[in-house]
């Protein structure tokens, strides 16, 4: 296993009250050139989780920081207009993800939690990460 040091949490930057299959996803990101889905996990707006990338594997999501990281989408972030980011979180996306979080910290204890928007000039996720509690 490659050594985890950071979880970044994402948007994937799709209007609100939308949501796409993993397999969409995938034939998004592909077209982008990458070999698979760029995240390791994406989380739906019914709360359900989808595995991308193995977690073995390095992902495509976070310039500079792939190597050593997992990467974490929300399906949202863009309000109707598809225009404005906006924190679309549904109430079963806040409860996976704080489910996924806790997972995640189980595995990885020394792994900290950062917004993609800490690392890029970028709203992502269109929350502030650093309010996320696991309890």
């Amino acid at each position: 296993m490659r050594p985890i040091t950071e979880i970044i949490i994402h948007c994937t930057a799709t209007r609100e009250g939308r949501d796409f299959s993993i397999e969409t996803f995938r034939r998004w990101h592909r077209k982008r050139g990458f070999s698979d889905v760029g995240y390791h996990y994406i989380i739906h707006p019914d709360g359900s989780v989808s595995i991308g990338r193995p977690l073995t594997i390095a992902g495509a999501h976070c310039t500079g920081h792939n190597a050593n990281s997992i990467g974490v989408a929300y399906v949202g972030g863009l309000a109707s207009n598809g225009k404005t980011p906006k924190d679309t979180r549904t109430e079963a996306q806040k409860v996976a993800m704080r489910n996924l979080l806790r997972e995640l910290h189980t595995q990885f204890p020394r792994a900290t939690v950062h917004g993609h928007s800490e690392f890029a000039n970028k709203a992502c996720p269109c929350f502030d990460v650093k309010e996320l509690t696991m309890e």
